[in-house]
């Protein structure tokens, strides 16, 4: 059966757009859960008397949630539906939000952050398997891309509440209302957002290939015929063509001849390993405290910061703009090779840098150099690797292993932050410019990676992937 030719498309953009929106909102939260502990590591290491091996540990504990959270939401997703799923997220990040702010130890710190870690780890499935059920293949890429532009914002949201309680206290350390530490209501204000989602995520129709699964044909093309304006009928027929496999579906099929894996699955993998392993999470899980390693004050890094992430929005927007014209495989080679000059300036800076007190100490030249690489970097991450990866694990599985190949993935990329995460301070301690050397050395890796295996999408339907 011929499929539809993404040019002979027409669909309503307005409605597409709100659809993709709302489920995005997870990556809001996926976003600002996973930063707001920037302005918070130091606060919480001297609350807790943590050293760096479990200051690491409690940072990247999410992390774990995550992993599970991702590997699991694809099952689930298949079993209760998209939106159930959604809607579970935001319970778990409420959970989390009030349970790390009310915490006494250490301990049940990283337990709550566990609890909101599944809750990201299910949001970074869910909301891009989502969007690319539901978006008209022409723009899928730009649809897609809403889930990183999310993501960025909640980082931005996360930092800018952290400087301004902590800047509001005296610091984040410094008692705020109803004498809570400013750094404990940096996890609190989570609640405010995971209810809009919870709420709003309600108000959005279910996938249509979720529909059409369980046999809901009509309700199927009523959602479909909310954002298509034509084909309907077909796009329903290629979709049936495929339940077909969906149903004889299982995690057995992603089993293949390379190292027990089919050769795309191992693609997809490796894609979310590298979006991790250039060290991008470090700028937004320990910037400000990396800044005041080398000199700055708690105030200026925090401003550094949240400068960072406004950078980041502002080329996750570029990235939308370009990716269904550019193309993703192209995207990804620009950003390997922006990455690799930038994070080899960073290491070299560091590596080079006088040593004072054990840290290397910035002069004004090399601070300046420091910080235009640093947000050099976050600029070739932001418009390639941040939201491209999103976009291609939504759509670069056929649809008889999409759902699990997509959390097992998902799953990978948790676990490769939670090394470099918990591995940081420790690295850290060692040498900054060991640190990013090693990151250099994965960007570098990455442009050879998706030169070779990492093929182009742009433009194909869901139904045509093999």
């Amino acid at each position: 059966m011929a499929s539809i030719e993404p040019k002979t498309e027409q669909y309503d953009t307005g409605r597409a757009v709100l659809l993709a929106a709302v489920a995005a909102l997870g990556g809001f939260l996926f976003g600002f859960d996973t930063a707001v502990i920037n302005g918070a590591v130091s606060a919480i290491r001297e609350t807790f008397g943590m050293g760096a091996g479990l200051t690491g540990f409690v940072v990247a504990s999410a992390l774990l949630g995550c992993a599970v959270g991702a590997w699991l939401a694809g099952k689930l997703a298949d079993r209760i539906g998209r939106i159930r799923v959604m809607v579970l997220a935001a319970v778990l990040f409420s959970l989390s939000a009030i349970g790390s702010g009310l915490s006494f130890t250490p301990y049940d710190l990283t337990f709550w952050r566990v609890v909101g870690g599944l809750g990201v780890g299910a949001a970074s499935v869910i909301a891009p398997a989502y969007i690319a059920e539901i978006a008209p293949a022409s723009i899928r890429g730009r649809l897609g891309s809403l889930q990183q532009l999310a993501i960025v914002s909640g980082i931005f949201v996360a930092l800018l509440s952290d400087y301004f309680l902590a800047t509001a206290a005296g610091g984040a350390d410094q008692d705020l209302w109803f004498r809570l530490a400013a750094w404990r209501w940096m996890f609190i204000t989570l609640t405010v957002p995971a209810l809009a989602y919870g709420i709003l995520a309600l108000q959005i129709p279910e996938s249509p290939r979720y529909l059409m699964f369980r046999g809901r044909t009509e309700e199927a093309c009523s959602v479909l015929s909310q954002v298509l304006k034509s084909g309907v009928d077909d796009r329903i027929r290629e979709i049936s063509r495929t339940i077909v496999q969906d149903v004889r579906s299982t995690v057995a099929d992603l089993r293949g001849p390379f190292l027990g894996l089919l050769p795309i699955v191992w693609v997809g993998i490796l894609l979310s390993i590298f979006q991790q392993f250039v060290g991008i999470n470090v700028i937004f899980y320990y910037s400000s405290t990396l800044w005041q390693q080398v000199g700055f004050t708690e105030a200026d890094s925090l401003i550094i910061t949240v400068l960072t992430s406004v950078t980041n929005i502002v080329v996750t927007l570029v990235a939308i703009a370009v990716i269904d014209k550019i193309g993703r495989r192209r995207l990804l080679l620009v950003g390997s090779a922006g990455m690799f000059v930038s994070l080899g300036t960073l290491a070299s800076v560091f590596g080079t840098a006088p040593l004072v007190n054990g840290q290397p100490a910035l002069s004004d030249t090399a601070g300046t150099i420091a910080l235009i690489a640093a947000n050099a970097f976050v600029v070739f991450f932001g418009i390639s690797w941040g939201p491209t990866v999103w976009v291609l694990l939504g759509e670069m599985f056929n649809n008889r292993i999409r759902a699990a190949a997509l959390g097992l993935a998902a799953a990978a990329q948790w676990i490769s932050n939670f090394v470099i995460s918990t591995t940081f301070p420790v690295l850290a301690g060692i040498s900054l410019g060991l640190a990013y050397g090693l990151y250099t050395t994965f960007a570098l890796l990455s442009f050879f990676f998706v030169l070779i295996f990492v093929q182009e999408t742009k433009g194909k339907q869901l139904e045509d992937m093999t």
